[in-house]
């Protein structure tokens, strides 16, 4: 397995200095720093080969995260929106294939949060956003990336809620490069076994997020990290796992996530590169065994 951090762990904004957080992930000990792609294609050809040149000097892999805002929802009704989607996907995987990111994962399929003072159609919206994928995915192969399909919550998404969803929606796109995504604050709320829920993904498990319950770092709440280190063994998982910790309040990051206290306790930087680094070593020795 390769271990990473997703950025935000640190910013309150969707957007930071990427540089930054690349000699920050190595020097922690990370083999991973997640990005998020939502404005990446506003970025000029400078920025992007500082990125990747610093990712290349640190031996650190990139992997790409986004929640398409309504506006660019695969699965909308709307067939304007839904090319616009499609025209956004194109543009966004164009612009992370030139950072060498070679995975994106989130709620690809639908968008993020959920609107609910709208009616939803979970049936309709999983057609669509399957058809959505399976198109973009094409293209996203071409570029030689793999499109990780983001089980969420109830709260957040209404198309795809557990493993099981995942795996029936992915089977559906029927594509080689369209995987399921987990992550362990979801399944948490929603899965009867976490290990289970593993289990159910398999071969197409591509991406796991991890992170407590209450979104601090693994090892900082009640997640049964044993049971879901013996079910990734099991299954003989070998991909990315990506803690995605959400600790400050504030911000899009913090609006948007619902952080609404400080779960840091206004920890110093230096402090939640320290608790980074110690979940690193506990997230190796409980998951890899």
């Amino acid at each position: 397995m390769k271990f990473g951090i997703y950025y935000a762990y640190w910013e309150q904004e969707w957007v930071g200095d990427f540089k930054y957080y690349i000699e920050k992930a190595a020097k922690l000990g990370f083999d991973i720093l997640e990005i998020a792609a939502h404005q990446i294609t506003t970025y000029s050809d400078k920025q992007i080969e500082e990125i990747r040149s610093a990712a290349k000097a640190n031996n650190v892999l990139l992997t790409a995260g986004i929640g398409p805002t309504a506006d660019k929802n695969l699965s909308s009704a709307d067939p304007a929106i839904r090319e616009r989607g499609k025209k956004f996907f194109t543009e966004t995987l164009t612009q992370i294939a030139r950072l060498e990111v070679r995975a994106i994962g989130g709620a690809l399929h639908s968008y993020w949060p959920a609107d609910y003072t709208k009616p939803v159609d979970k049936m309709g919206d999983w057609q669509r956003g399957a058809d959505g994928v399976r198109e973009i995915s094409k293209f996203a192969e071409e570029l030689g990336i793999t499109l990780n399909i983001e089980v969420l919550n109830r709260f957040e998404n209404f198309v795809l809620n557990t493993a099981e969803e995942g795996v029936a929606f992915v089977r559906q796109v029927g594509r080689p490069n369209v995987k399921v995504m987990l992550d362990t604050f979801h399944m948490n709320i929603e899965e009867d076994s976490i290990g289970g829920a593993i289990r159910t993904a398999g071969p197409l498990l591509g991406h796991l997020h991890t992170g407590e319950c209450n979104r601090r770092v693994p090892g900082q709440g009640r997640m049964p990290w044993r049971e879901i280190g013996e079910a990734l063994r099991g299954i003989g998982y070998q991909g990315n796992v990506v803690m995605e910790p959400f600790v400050r309040s504030g911000g899009s990051v913090g609006n948007d996530i619902r952080v609404w206290r400080d779960l840091s306790n206004k920890a110093s930087e230096q402090k939640l590169d320290r608790d980074a680094m110690e979940s690193l070593r506990f997230s190796r020795f409980m998951l890899e065994g």
